[in-house]
């Protein structure tokens, strides 16, 4: 079983720039994929960027060059630096976790966080 703990939503201007933290609890094992998924009001839910155990990543086409996933192993913690907001990020992100060996291309692995409200808004 895992456990997955956000944090670092909120509101921001267009332009600006957030960080979100996902703390992993694991009862046996270690965390392989972590990552992140958004959905905004009246979408489906999305990939945001994923990264795995050794640190491979993967990215959504609209968030390149703009957000930066990464990962603390030991802490079990994985983290989304997101500069350039605008106003279509506006969405609720929730972290995604996999204790098994997984690839972003078979979908969100099986743990999901509660999600954390990020709002891109003048």
């Amino acid at each position: 079983q895992v456990q997955l703990v956000e944090s670092g939503g909120g509101l921001v201007q267009p332009g600006g720039s957030l960080r979100l933290s996902c703390a992993a609890s694991a009862s046996s094992g270690s965390i392989y994929f972590m990552g992140w998924y958004r959905q905004a009001p009246g979408k489906q839910r999305e990939l945001v960027a994923t990264i795995i155990s050794g640190g491979s990543t993967t990215y959504a086409d609209s968030v390149k060059g703009r957000f930066t996933i990464s990962r603390d192993n030991a802490k079990n913690t994985v983290y989304l630096q997101m500069n350039s907001l605008k106003p279509e990020d506006t969405a609720v992100y929730y972290c995604n976790a996999e204790t098994r060996p997984w690839t972003a291309r078979w979908g969100p692995g099986a743990y999901w966080g509660q999600g954390t409200q990020v709002t891109v808004s003048s």
